[in-house]
C-alpha cells in the first residue's frame, strides 16, 4: 500500500535475558554509558565517543575532480554538508508507487534529503577552487555546464519549493532566474540549450489545489486478477485507490518551459503534461519529450506505467512521435517480447535515439523487421532464427521529421549494441556483440560500407560511451576465467562537445581515438589492477600506450585537458595514500588536491586477507581487520558480518576476486562494520559461496552456509586470531537473512546483528535475490531456508533493525515484526528497532549514531562479556 510520512516513531523495547545481573561497562570513552540503559531508551542515544567520531567524520572536506566544463578549463564540484538530518528525512512526503514526493515543495524527496551544501570550481591547471555563491536556506541540486562553459545552472531546494538559479563562472555570482518554481518530481535536472537557453518542467499557472481525500472512503479497494499468469515482486509501495491515482497525476503534471538565462524570460511550451523525461535539441527548436500515460497500476510501480516519446517543437507542436510503451505488468507486454520460440527478439522501434552533435537533427538505430520466406515455419528454419534476422541500420531524422524522410547512415549484419559521433558527426563508432565476440569499429559516413575495427575481442563485452567514468569491456564477458579478461581493451573516451553532446575524443589531426580501462593481473593478491590510457589510430587499429598506472599505487585517469592527451588529470591512491588528483603534463605532475584522512583511527587498522578452505573443498577468501595495537597470539571477540552469493562451481566464485585491489586506500562510510575494531574487536568480513546445479544453487543454501561458517570459525581459531567463544555474526538486507539462518542452523553465536531483512519467503514467492523458481517450484526450498520457520531453534541473542520505510523489493517490515513476535513468544533473547522515515540502508545522522550505540551494546552483553558471571544487582 502507498503510505505517506506522519511523523510515526516505533522502537521496541530490547527484551534482555531474564534474570537479575549487572551489566559491565564497555571500555568507553563515555563515563555514563550503560549498555542496559542504551539498549531500551525510546529516545536516539549515541555511541561510544570514537565511533561517534568515524560516522561523523568529515570525508565531504576531500575533493574529486571529476565533472570537467566543456572548455576543459573547471571542474565542478558540489558540496556535501555532512549526513543528513532526521529533519531533513522527516519532511512530510508522499509515496505514489515508489515515486516519492516531497509535497510542499513539489519535487522529489531526494532533493531535499540529498542536496548539496554548495558548489565550487576548481581550476584544472592549477587546482586553486573558487566558490560559486548559492542562496542562503537552500541546498542544491542538478548543477550542469552551459555548453560554452560560461556558466552554471542549479537547481536551489528551498523548504517550499525548487527554483532555477544561474551562476557565472568568472564571477562566481548567482541570480535567481525565475520565481515560477519548478516541478521537479519525474524531472529534477536542467538542460541548455546552445545558445544559453534553459529547458525545465515548472508548476503550472494556476494549478488548482491538492486533491483531498473524501472524508468518507467511497467504495471498497478493487482488485482483479488478469487471465494470464502475472508474476510480480513484492513492493513496498503501490497506488492504493483512485484517490491516490489523481493526487499523482497532479503531482507530476507540469509545464514545459524554455527560459533565458540572461532575462530570465519564460516561454511555456505546449500545455501541461506528465512530463517525465525532456532533452532540447542543440539549438533549442525542438525538445524530445517523454510523457508518462494512463492507465496507471495497482500493482507495479511508476517505472512500468506507459510513456510515449515524441518531439515537440518550440510552440508545444508534437511533429514526431518516437516510441511508445505500453503499461507493462507482465513479460508478455513486453513490445520487444520474442515472437517465437529459439530466436532473438525482433525489435523494429527506434532505440538509442540521441541529437547528432552537429545539430543536424536525431540519431537512432533499428532492425528492419525480416521477410518469411515460406521454409520460416518449418522444423529446419525456427521462426525468428538468427539467419532470418533483418538488417541493423543507423538512421538520420532531420528537421521537420517528416514520415519517410530518415535517411540511412549506415547498416549491419549484426544488432549494433551502441552508438557514438565525433563532434562533427562525420564518423561513427560502433559497439557489437555477436555470440560472445565484442567489436568496436569506426566509419567514416562518407564512406558506410567501410568498418575500421579499433578492437575485436572473444570473451569482452563492447560497448561505446563511459568516457571517463566507465569501465568499458573487460568486466563480464563470457563468464570463463579466459586470458581475455586480463587483456581489456579499454573502452573509448568521450568529451562533452561543441554542442553540449557527449562525443567520442579524437585527436586533433582526426587520426586516432583514445581507449581508457583497467588492466587486471591473475595474481591479485600481489599486484593490483592498474589504470591505462591506450592512443589507437582509426584507420588501422594499431595501437601505442600513452599511460599505465605503476605498480604500487592506482593510477587512473579521471580526464583530459586536451584532445591529444598531453595533459591528464590522474587520481593516485594506495593503501596508505589517501587518494589525490595530480595533473600530467610533458612538464612534470602537480597535485591538483590536497586531501587528508578524516578517519586515520579507522585507517591504521590491521588489515589480512585470509583463504578459507572448508569441508568439501571449496575456498574462499575472508577479509580480516584488528585494532592497530592487537599483540601477535590474542584472542579477541569477533563479529563476522556476511552477505552470501551463488555460484555453480569454484571458478564462478574465484571470478568475483579478480578486481581485488590491494592498492586501494581503505575508505571507511559512516557504517562500515570494521569500526568495531576500535571497541576492541576481530571482524571478518566475507561473501561465502553457496554452490550447486545452475538453477538450483539454493538447494544447498543451508548445508552450505554450515559448511562455510565452520570453515571460517576453525581458520581464525587456529591462526590464534579469535576467541570462539564469544563470537556475533551480522549483516544487511540478505546478509541479515543469513544472519538468522546462522543463528538457528548453527551453535557458534552469542549474539547476531540483522537489518532490514526478510526472514520468511513464503512473503516473496515469486523468487528472491538470485532464486529464480517461485514458491510453487521449490517450496521446499523456500522453506529450509525461511528462518521464521525455525525460529524455536535461535541459539543466541539477536538484534533486528529495520527501516519503517523500506522501499526495498522484498524486505518488508512486516517480516521483522512478525520475527519479533515468534521470538517473544518463545522467550528468546531479542531486540527490534525500528527506525522512522529511512529507506533500504539507514542515512540520517541520528539514525546512524542509534544504530551503533545499540550495536556496541549489544555486543559489548552478549559478546564481549558473555562469559563473565552474572552477579545480582
Amino acid at each position: 500500500m502507498s503510505r505517506s510520512s506522519v511523523g510515526r516513531v516505533s522502537i521496541a523495547l530490547a527484551l534482555l535475558l531474564s534474570g537479575a545481573f549487572a551489566l559491565p561497562l564497555a571500555a568507553q570513552n563515555n563515563s555514563d554509558w550503560s549498555a542496559k540503559d542504551i539498549l531500551a531508551r525510546e529516545t536516539f542515544v549515541k555511541p561510544p565517543a570514537v565511533i561517534e567520531r568515524l560516522v561523523d567524520a568529515p570525508r565531504q572536506t576531500n575533493v574529486t575532480l571529476q565533472n570537467l566544463s566543456p572548455d576543459r578549463k573547471f571542474f565542478l564540484d558540489t558540496r556535501s554538508a555532512g549526513l543528513p538530518t532526521l529533519k531533513e528525512f522527516g519532511k512530510s512526503h508522499y509515496y505514489f508507487a515508489g515515486l516519492q514526493v516531497d509535497h510542499k515543495a513539489n519535487r522529489a524527496r531526494t532533493l531535499t534529503t540529498r542536496g548539496s551544501a554548495g558548489i565550487q570550481v576548481v581550476d584544472a591547471a592549477t587546482g586553486k577552487p573558487r566558490v560559486i555563491e548559492t542562496p542562503r536556506g537552500a541546498s542544491v541540486s542538478g548543477a550542469e555546464w552551459s555548453p560554452d562553459a560560461t556558466k552554471i545552472a542549479f537547481i536551489a531546494n528551498f523548504d517550499d519549493a525548487s527554483r532555477i538559479y544561474v551562476a557565472d563562472v568568472a564571477t562566481g555570482k548567482s541570480k535567481v532566474l525565475t520565481q515560477t518554481p519548478l516541478l521537479a518530481t519525474l524531472v529534477t535536472s536542467l538542460a541548455w540549450t546552445s545558445d544559453g537557453r534553459i529547458v525545465a518542467v515548472l508548476v503550472p499557472d494556476n494549478r488548482g489545489a491538492e486533491p483531498v481525500r473524501p472524508a468518507v472512503e467511497t467504495g471498497p479497494l478493487v482488485r482483479l486478477t488478469d487471465p494470464a499468469k502475472n508474476p510480480q515482486r513484492v513492493f513496498a509501495s503501490l497506488l492504493r485507490d483512485p484517490f491516490e491515482k489523481d493526487q499523482m497525476k497532479y503531482f507530476i503534471t507540469g509545464q514545459l518551459a524554455i527560459v533565458d538565462s540572461k532575462t530570465g524570460a519564460v516561454k511555456k511550451v505546449g500545455a501541461p503534461a506528465m512530463i517525465s523525461a525532456v532533452d532540447p535539441s542543440p539549438d533549442g527548436k525542438y525538445i524530445r519529450v517523454t510523457q508518462m500515460q494512463e492507465p496507471f497500476s495497482y500493482i507495479v510501480q511508476y517505472g512500468s506505467f506507459g510513456t510515449v516519446e515524441q518531439v515537440w517543437d518550440a510552440d508545444g507542436r508534437v511533429v514526431a512521435e518516437l516510441a511508445k510503451r505500453p503499461l507493462r505488468t507482465s513479460g508478455a507486454d513486453d513490445p520487444l517480447a520474442t515472437p517465437g520460440a529459439g530466436g532473438p527478439p525482433v525489435d523494429t522501434t527506434r532505440r538509442n535515439v540521441a541529437w547528432l552533435p552537429n545539430g543536424q537533427g536525431l540519431s537512432f538505430l533499428r532492425q528492419e523487421r525480416p521477410a518469411r520466406p515460406a521454409a520460416t515455419d518449418s522444423a529446419d528454419a525456427p521462426r525468428g532464427g538468427a539467419a532470418n534476422r533483418g538488417k541493423d541500420r543507423l538512421y538520420q531524422w532531420a528537421p521537420p521529421f517528416s514520415t519517410g524522410s530518415e535517411k540511412v547512415l549506415l547498416e549491419s549484419d549484426n544488432r549494433m549494441g551502441g552508438v557514438l559521433f565525433n563532434d562533427d558527426a562525420t564518423m561513427a563508432f560502433v559497439a557489437e556483440n555477436v555470440s560472445g565476440t565484442g567489436h568496436v569499429y569506426a566509419v567514416d559516413l562518407n564512406e558506410p560500407t567501410k568498418k575500421h575495427t579499433l578492437w575485436r575481442m572473444r570473451g569482452i563485452n563492447a560497448q561505446v560511451g563511459g568516457g571517463f567514468g566507465g569501465f568499458g569491456g573487460g568486466r563480464g564477458g563470457a563468464g570463463d576465467d579466459s586470458v581475455t579478461f586480463y587483456q581489456n581493451p579499454g573502452n573509448l573516451v568521450t568529451k562533452t562537445g561543441k554542442a553540449g553532446r557527449d562525443v567520442v575524443q579524437v585527436s586533433a589531426d582526426g587520426k586516432f581515438a583514445f581507449l581508457r580501462g583497467t588492466r587486471y593481473f591473475r595474481d591479485w593478491e600481489s599486484q593490483a589492477p592498474r589504470g591505462f590510457v591506450d592512443k589507437v589510430e582509426i584507420r588501422t587499429g594499431q595501437k601505442s600506450r600513452l599511460f599505465e598506472g605503476a605498480a604500487d599505487v592506482f593510477e587512473t585517469v579521471n580526464a583530459s585537458l586536451d584532445d591529444d592527451m598531453t595533459q591528464m588529470v590522474i587520481t593516485r591512491e594506495s593503501s596508505t595514500l589517501v587518494p589525490n588528483a595530480i595533473l600530467r603534463s610533458a612538464s612534470g605532475t602537480l597535485n591538483l588536491t590536497s586531501n587528508t584522512d578524516p578517519t586515520p583511527e579507522f585507517t591504521k587498522a590491521i588489515r589480512k586477507r585470509i583463504k578459507v578452505t572448508r569441508s568439501d573443498g571449496i575456498n574462499f577468501m575472508v577479509n580480516l581487520t584488528l585494532p592497530a595495537d592487537y599483540k601477535s597470539g590474542t584472542r579477541l571477540p569477533a563479529m563476522l558480518w556476511l552477505y552470501p552469493g551463488e555460484f555453480t562451481d569454484q571458478g564462478g566464485y574465484d571470478r568475483t576476486l579478480r578486481t581485488e585491489n590491494i592498492n586501494r586506500f581503505p575508505q571507511g562510510g559512516p557504517r562500515t562494520i570494521e569500526f568495531l575494531v576500535l571497541q576492541g574487536y576481530a571482524v571478518a568480513n566475507f561473501a561465502p559461496p553457496v554452490i550447486g546445479a545452475s538453477g538450483r544453487m539454493n538447494d544447498n543454501y543451508v548445508s552450505d552456509l554450515q559448511r562455510n561458517l565452520s570453515a571460517v570459525i576453525d581458520e581464525l581459531d587456529a591462526q590464534g586470531f579469535i576467541d570462539r567463544t564469544r563470537l556475533g555474526i551480522g549483516g544487511h538486507s540478505y546478509g541479515a537473512f543469513t544472519t538468522v539462518n546462522a543463528m538457528v542452523h548453527t551453535p557458534y553465536f552469542k549474539a547476531g546483528i540483522a537489518g532490514d531483512g526478510m526472514y520468511n519467503r513464503t512473503l516473496t514467492p515469486f523468487n528472491f535475490q538470485s532464486e529464480r523458481r517461485d514458491f510453487y517450484e521449490a517450496q521446499a526450498t523456500y522453506l529450509e531456508m525461511s528462518p521464521f520457520f525455525s525460529a524455536d531453534k535461535l541459539q543466541g541473542a539477536l538484534l533486528m533493525y529495520h527501516s519503517i520505510e523500506d522501499q526495498n523489493v522484498g524486505t518488508a517490515l512486516l517480516s521483522s515484526e512478525r520475527m519479533m513476535h515468534a521470538l517473544e513468544g518463545l522467550g528468546k533473547t531479542a531486540s527490534l528497532y525500528m527506525y522512522p522515515y529511512e529507506d533500504h540502508g539507514p542515512a540520517a545522522r541520528e539514525t546512524l549514531l542509534d544504530q551503533w550505540a545499540r550495536w556496541t551494546a549489544w555486543l559489548d552483553v552478549y559478546v564481549k562479556n558473555a562469559n563473565k558471571p552474572k552477579v545480582a544487582s
